[in-house]
């Protein structure tokens, strides 16, 4: 086993700052400390039972952060890092305090390209054992971009996949490509017998859902266990979605957005036979990492949705009233950088990863 030395240790900095920074107030405030830093653009976070968590390095890292201790976890297979590519997302099997089964999404390559993978293995406290790859999309792209990758399982013990487009936008609307598409599975890799496209033999049994661009953010619903998505628009056009089986999200028939260099896309915001967006933002937020609060370390935050934002370097707080959209407050704009991951811990507390070289754990906690 390899250890990682940082260049500080636990609980380095406290920063005291106002909730709702930026905008409006909440009423709470919070302290932010910063965990730890070093860290080589981070991608997603997992809490163990324990209270310890694993932490996902783009490069083709695993790491395994426990009070002061970092530990680089052995045995993942050859990482494709490239671009946007790399060591993606990570959760924890419903069952994990019997199975200890981990599961990640990737980036693989092979002489045709590169493409989107997902596999799990057997965390033993230092290694990962058993590596099994459970699905990799059927068509790789030379493109660097647009692996999507967020992953989640549902109340049912499914587990849904994003994947995006791969910067090659009319894929996303071909049901027997895996690209734009969030595809659901058993934990063991198979296909539900009730996916939608299940035996239509026009389409790949494991989509759930298409015409998605790059889905990023993906999270369970606590009380109705529907599963909320958002993808990254073009320039503009970010959507927030409730995932419905065999539903079509547009891309790129129609978009809230327009091209980089100016003009529409497709043939409007809407179409017949499309799901619009819940909400949506233009200017791009660049939407990535998304958990509903739950806890009750913040009271007047329970029910929220968070939202990490990337280009807009801010943590976004989403209240709701049933499927709707009825508010929405800045934190931390422009703080600590671009947010890749939030995610609520046992405890309550909210814990953040920033993209960079030099990248850092953040805990936001109730104010003293």
């Amino acid at each position: 086993m390899r250890y990682r030395v940082l260049s500080a240790a636990m609980m380095l900095m406290i920063i005291i700052l106002p909730a709702g920074a930026g905008s409006r107030g909440s009423g709470d405030e919070f302290e932010l400390i910063k965990a730890a830093e070093g860290l080589e653009h981070p991608w997603a976070i997992a809490f163990l039972p324990d209270g310890s968590l694993l932490v996902t390095e783009r490069p083709g890292r695993l790491l395994h952060i426990a009070g002061s201790q970092v530990r680089e976890v052995s045995g993942l297979p050859k990482i494709h890092a490239v671009a946007q590519g790399g060591l993606l997302d990570i959760a924890l099997h419903p069952e994990f305090h019997e199975n200890q089964l981990v599961y990640m999404t990737f980036s693989q390559s092979d002489c045709t390209g590169s493409g989107t993978a997902l596999m799990r293995g057997v965390f033993n406290g230092e290694a990962l054992e058993d590596i099994e790859i459970l699905y990799r999309m059927p068509k790789f792209s030379r493109h660097g971009v647009h692996y999507g990758s967020r992953i989640v399982f549902a109340p049912d013990g499914t587990i849904y996949l994003t994947i995006g487009d791969r910067g090659e936008r009319q894929r996303a609307r071909d049901l027997l490509d895996a690209a734009g598409k969030t595809i659901r599975l058993n934990d063991d890799g198979s296909v539900p017998h009730d996916n939608p496209f299940v035996g239509h033999g026009d389409a790949l049994n494991e989509i759930f859902s298409y015409g998605h661009r790059n889905s990023q953010g993906m999270a369970v619903h606590p009380e109705t266990g529907a599963v909320w998505q958002h993808e990254h628009g073009p320039r503009g056009g970010d959507e927030l979605n409730i995932l419905v089986p065999g539903a079509d999200y547009g891309w790129p028939l129609v978009s809230h957005g327009e091209e980089y260099s100016g003009g529409s896309i497709g043939i409007g915001t809407s179409a017949p036979g499309v799901t619009d967006p819940i909400t949506y933002w233009t200017p791009a937020v660049a939407p990535s990492g998304m958990t509903f609060y739950t806890g009750d370390a913040f009271s007047q935050w329970q029910g929220s949705l968070f939202i990490g934002s990337l280009v807009r370097t801010h943590l976004r707080r989403l209240e709701l009233s049933g499927n709707e959209v009825t508010a929405q407050e800045i934190l931390l704009s422009g703080e600590i950088g671009r947010i890749r991951d939030v995610r609520e811990a046992p405890d309550g507390t909210l814990w953040l990863i920033t993209d960079a070289r030099n990248g850092a754990l953040y805990q936001m906690v109730p104010a003293k």
